[in-house]
């Protein structure tokens, strides 16, 4: 059985042709086409899943079981309609579920690009075995998926698993959803940035790493300042951190997942960096039996998480199955 696996992003896109277990056949990236008109974006994803199929070793060989698509939300997920994307202009209340279904002649599901992570971790990377299961992002933003009894909760609106935007800080600073003291605010890449940005002092080495330019300076330059021992990197991602297990205690307190995955900053940081301090900021937030139960792990897929996160999509829901 072959499955196509898409994921739409607001600067590039991946098409994958593979199978159940998440092993790729054949698979294409390329720069997002942002036309202004839709139509014409979807018509050049058809025209590229039309090819990788048609290239694909032993796609040729049954019939194309099922489409998944990973997109930016909002998103209603049930009639596979993408809202309003703030990303993709000229993208509003666009029907990519039916048309891509009636143009390949194969059913397809649609998932927001956080929720499709979740999936992709849980049934091929660091989520596997585990029913009740939280993913978050971690990169430009905070994206968050949840599996709770080993199904997707998608919520009464489709918008469960935003944790980026839980409030941790009354009044607190300007979050790029317009909310104010959202988590995102504070431990959001491009947030963090923007932080960094004002308060490095010249003195740091993160500013030497970057070649003396502020304007380069981010969370991959502080994280190896961080590994240098350099004392405004280690004040920097103490704080950080202090964010995010506020974060993730309010998460943990609600849902009690067995397990936590991050991505991106977090699995780049490590166990020295991030997990291991992670835990003792959580073990001043948390019960003794949910810390000695909760496990807070790196995502397992890397840069393949865009071209399985399509893949899982595709795949039914396991508790249906």
């Amino acid at each position: 059985m072959t499955l196509l696996g898409i994921d739409v992003g607001g600067t590039k896109v991946v098409l994958v042709v593979g199978d159940r277990e998440g092993r790729p056949l054949a698979r294409l990236r390329r720069p997002m086409s942002r036309t202004g008109d839709w139509r014409r974006d979807v018509d050049e994803l058809i025209a590229d899943a039309r090819r990788l199929l048609a290239d694909a070793p032993g796609a040729g060989a049954g019939r194309l079981e099922a489409i998944g698509l990973s997109v930016p939300g909002p998103v209603d997920a049930p009639r596979g309609v993408l809202r309003n994307p703030p990303n993709l202009v000229g993208w509003r209340d666009v029907p990519i579920g039916r048309v891509l279904s009636q143009a390949l002649d194969a059913p397809a599901r649609v998932e927001n690009d956080a929720n499709a992570a979740v999936l992709a971790e849980h049934r091929f990377g660091a989520g596997r075995g585990v029913d009740d299961l939280v993913y978050l992002t971690m990169s430009t933003g905070v994206g968050g998926g949840v599996i709770a009894g080993g199904r997707l909760v998608r919520g009464a609106f489709g918008g469960a698993g935003e944790a980026g935007h839980i409030p941790i800080e009354p009044g607190g600073r300007v979050c790029a959803c317009g909310l104010r003291g959202c988590l995102e605010a504070y431990v959001g890449g491009h947030a963090w940035r923007d932080r960094l940005r004002e308060v490095v002092p010249a003195s740091s080495l993160v500013v030497e790493i970057v070649g003396g330019d502020r304007e380069q300076v981010g969370p991959e330059a502080l994280l190896e300042a961080a590994r240098r021992a350099d004392a405004f990197a280690l004040e920097e991602l103490g704080r950080w951190l202090d964010r995010l297990a506020q974060g993730l205690a309010a998460i943990v307190m609600l849902l009690e997942p067995r397990r936590v995955v991050l991505g991106t900053i977090a699995a780049a940081a490590g166990e020295a960096l991030c997990f291991a301090p992670l835990r003792a900021r959580l073990a001043e937030r948390l019960w003794p039996h949910q810390l000695e139960q909760l496990e807070i792990v790196p995502s397992a897929l890397g840069e393949d998480l865009p071209a399985l996160a399509g893949l899982a999509v595709a795949l039914p829901d396991p508790a249906e199955a």
